[in-house]
Formats: C-alpha cells, sequence, structure tokens
C-alpha cells in the first residue's frame, strides 16, 4: 500500500495502518489502551472504537465517556497520510512484531508504546541493544554541561548509543557529546519526529536525524504536552541498559526516568554534585537509594557492560617513597629531620639488623634519599624526590 511506505518486515498493512492510526487515538502510556490492543489487536480495536455495534462497550473498563474521547479523535484519524508525511521526513513507522522493534520495550506490559515513529538511517533494535540514557536538568549549571558533554563523548568513544530527550540543558549536552566524538545517538521526542522541540534545538535534532536516530510515539505534526514528556521518560528507561542522571532537583523529570529504569530492572547511576546545590538534590537522593554513583564514562560502562568493561583502578598520585620496601621505609623513618645518626641506632629505631640496616642505607643512598657523613647517616638536604622525602607527602 502507499500508505505503508519505508515500513519494515514484521506485521501486515492492515495491522500497521490500524496502528499507526491508534497513535493519534490513545495518549502515549493509556494502560487500558494497551490492555485492549494486546487483546484484541490493532486492526479489531480500531474498528471496534470507529463501529457503534455495541462491540467497544463490551470492552472489559470502557466507559461511555472514554469511549466518546476515542471515537472523537478518530474521527479526523488518516494513518495513510500520516506513514506518507513520515516517509517524506525520511521516516518509518516500527511497530511490536517488526524486526526493528527493541523487545525490551515490552517489559513496560501494557503500558508499550503502540508503535514508534522513526526518523534515521540505523536500525533501532540493534542501537538499543547496546544502549545508555544520560538526562538531567534542563536549566543546568555549567559543571552539568560539562559533565554530560564527557559522559557523552566518553560513551560514545567505547562504543555505547547515547539517548537522551533533545531537551535543553543536559539532554543537548550529552547529544553533543556523541555527536563530538564522532559517535551513535538517540533522541527520544515527546512529539512528533517532524517536530523540531524545543525550537532552538532545531540543527540538533537534525544533525541527530543525520547520524543517529529520533524517534516518539507521536503521529507526524503533534505538539508535546507536559504529561506527553513525563510518559515519554518511561520509553528512555525501558529502552537503555541504564540511566545516569546528571543534576536534578527534587522535582524532576530525569527522576522519574530513573525510577522507572529501577522498576524494570535497568541498571540507575547519578553523578554527584555539591551537597549545597539544589539542582543536584534530586541525584543525591537517587544515590541514597539504589542508585550507583558514577563519575565518568568508564564508570557507567562497568556498570552496564559485560565482562571485561572495568574501569581503572583509582589511585593517588605516586611518590618516590611509595616505591621503596617494607624495610626500607623503616629505615628511611628511623633517620632524624636534622642530624646524623650511626648505623646501629638506625637499626635499633627500625627493628632490623645492624647489617641490614647498613645495607638499606647504601640503597637509599644510591636513590638520593640519604647521605653520608663521616659515621653517620642524614637525610638529603636538597631531595631528589616530589615533596617530602622522609614522609612521602600528605
Amino acid at each position: 500500500m502507499p500508505g505503508c511506505t519505508g515500513a519494515r518486515d514484521g506485521v501486515g498493512d492492515g495491522e500497521r495502518l490500524a496502528r499507526a492510526a491508534l497513535t493519534r487515538v490513545l495518549e502515549p502510556g493509556d494502560v487500558r489502551g494497551g490492555r485492549w490492543l494486546r487483546e484484541c489487536g490493532g486492526t479489531e480495536l480500531m474498528r471496534r472504537i470507529t463501529t457503534p455495534d455495541g462491540s467497544a462497550e463490551q470492552l472489559n473498563g470502557m466507559t461511555a465517556r472514554r469511549l466518546a474521547g476515542y471515537r472523537l479523535r478518530a474521527r479526523t484519524v488518516e494513518p495513510e497520510r500520516d506513514l506518507a508525511a513520515a516517509a517524506s521526513a525520511g521516516g518509518r513507522f516500527v511497530c511490536p512484531g517488526d524486526r526493528e522493534w527493541p523487545s525490551q520495550l515490552d517489559d513496560l506490559g501494557d503500558a508499550r508504546p503502540t508503535g514508534l515513529w522513526v526518523r534515521g538511517k540505523p536500525d533501532l533494535r540493534l542501537w538499543a541493544l547496546r544502549s545508555v540514557a544520560v538526562v538531567g536538568a534542563r536549566a543546568c549549571t555549567p559543571y552539568g554541561a560539562h559533565m554530560a558533554t564527557a559522559l557523552g563523548a566518553g560513551l560514545a568513544e567505547r562504543g555505547w548509543v547515547v539517548v537522551s530527550g533533545a531537551a535543553f540543558g543536559v539532554d543537548g549536552a550529552a547529544h553533543r557529546g556523541a555527536l563530538a566524538a564522532g559517535g551513535a545517538t538517540m533522541a527520544v521526542l515527546a512529539c512528533g519526529v517532524d517536530v523540531a522541540y524545543p525550537r532552538g534545538h532545531a540543527e540538533l535534532i537534525g544533525r541527530i536525524v543525520e547520524q543517529g536516530l529520533v524517534l516518539g510515539e507521536l503521529p507526524p505534526a503533534e505538539h508535546p504536552t507536559r504529561s506527553r514528556f513525563i510518559l515519554r521518560n518511561r520509553v528512555i528507561a525501558a529502552l537503555t541498559r541504564g540511566t545516569v542522571v546528571v543534576e536534578a532537583e527534587y522535582r524532576s523529570g530525569s527522576l522519574v526516568t530513573a525510577r522507572c529504569a529501577q522498576r524494570l530492572g535497568r541498571h540507575t547511576m547519578g553523578v554527584p554534585g555539591p551537597a549545597t546545590s539544589g539542582l543536584s538534590a534530586g541525584v543525591h537522593e537517587l544515590l541514597r537509594g539504589e542508585g550507583v554513583l558514577v563519575t565518568d564514562a568508564a564508570e557507567v560502562a562497568e556498570m552496564v557492560g559485560g565482562i571485561g568493561d572495568l574501569a581503572p583502578p583509582r589511585h593517588g598520585p605516586m611518590l618516590p617513597r611509595d616505591y621503596l620496601d617494607p624495610v626500607c621505609g623503616r629505615v628511611l623513618d628511623a633517620l632524624p629531620p636534622h642530624g646524623c645518626v650511626n648505623g646501629r641506632e638506625v637499626a635499633r629505631a627500625a627493628a632490623t639488623s645492624e647489617d641490614e640496616a647498613l645495607g638499606k642505607l647504601y640503597e637509599l643512598h644510591s636513590l638520593g634519599f640519604v647521605e653520608r657523613e663521616g659515621d653517620g647517616w642524614r637525610l638529603t638536604k636538597r631531595p631528589t624526590c616530589n615533596g617530602d622525602a622522609r614522609r612521602g607527602g600528605s
């Protein structure tokens, strides 16, 4: 059928048309509609909604008010036109049952999307298999923008797909970080995939379409609402292996994404910020629960990756003193800050024999830690090591 241009293998044309129509009839996350869709299928559910034969009233939980609302929307539905509009924008409509459908979205149960409108060339299912969500505050601080950019770039360089919502602030920074690294990124929108929202991100969304994927539940030309933003977050959580929150207040849509990820058994992570920052308060609350603290892409990859995706060990700077063996360290500690002592005094203070103490003193001399003065030994006046040679620095 001409209206099904761009559709991929899987469900039949009739079911695809019905589901495309239902994206205008059912709001995202409509659990009752999702249950009926699971029980009847798209074609039959659409028939019952549009046909006044009483069959819609027999659906468990259907009320007259709800049915009237569905029918009001269904009167203006033209799925062929929507599919053609998506195709003209380089898009397609992906349904459950298609080869490209990401099966992890099925974890949402009856809140699963009716279908997804997608723009971009890559295969959605394959990209979603190795993806991480990076979300956070719209009005983020420079620190939040920096961390989101670094995470986006670092994850992309490690072969992960960075998923976010294309909003201002953290979302945009994460997308840009991935794009700058020449990596993969996906934007999940709360509007039609042919609508650039926010308008200030029109260029960014265009770049994502060229280099990655833009997707959403709503049909072409649909605009976002507050509830659609919140419901969009469940798709981000379900689509990815884990969610990282970078700056979020107590009341934040990003925390909705994180909590949904927790309910679905996905990894939930947070980037800490100043304890005095209200923009980090929500993240810290998340970290007090089941969230895991992360500071860079390596730690995120360790959480969501497989065997071998380990972050490098973290430690402070190594000083020359740190490379000494334990006996050498005790001998060095035995020398006073000022003045000289003989080998016997050093041996007594270091709890070792005089011969071993002398041997270690000569070793320390060769390394530049100590000097010989007559029959005595003293610390080098001008240590060749950085910091306090005797104490190893602070």
